[in-house]
């Protein structure tokens, strides 16, 4: 049974080199590992910050193109409705011209119809007035041949009034 006890008892030397040895070797773990371990997690840290900002950077300048893209469109926008607005009014004063112009025409060929119709009713006048002298010159003929009665004279004459008013 000592055997057993000595297994279990505690050997203050023993015990007080094991303490020793215990905090050598968290002071070397301390200075050989965990320094290093520490320095290099800072180092990793330090990467990490510097690429959040640099993604940040990125991310604002990507904002900034963006904004500018946004404001070049918008400037493209209103320049292609300036232009769309210059087509119109120009469209619309060319329609205006072409309608002008047309209604010019019309007027042009209206007058000359006009003058047409005046002369056609002269031509005609001219003619009646032709007719009418070629039916009082039978009638003057008829006088002549045979003496008028009161009678015959009214009736001359409502017949030459027939002829001119059938005339015109």
């Amino acid at each position: 049974m000592r055997e057993t006890q000595d297994l279990v008892t505690i050997i203050p030397w023993t015990f007080i080199a094991q303490i020793c040895n215990l905090f050598i070797q968290c002071w070397l773990i301390k200075k050989f590992l965990f320094k290093p371990v520490c320095a290099i997690i800072e180092k990793r840290r330090a990467l990490a910050d510097s690429q959040i900002q640099d993604a940040k950077k990125a991310k604002e300048e990507a904002d900034a193109m963006k904004a500018d893209y946004e404001a070049e469109m918008a400037k493209a926008k209103e320049t292609a409705n300036s232009i769309l607005q210059n087509a119109q009014k120009d469209a619309a004063a060319r329609s205006e011209a072409m309608i002008q112009e047309a209604q010019t025409q019309a007027a042009g060929i209206k007058a000359k119809a006009e003058a047409d119709i005046a002369q056609e009713k002269k031509k005609a006048v001219n003619d009646i007035k032709n007719e009418i002298g070629g039916i009082a010159m039978d009638i003057a003929g008829k006088v002549i041949e045979r003496e008028i009665s009161e009678e015959d004279h009214k009736k001359l004459i409502d017949e030459f009034i027939e002829n001119v008013g059938e005339a015109s």
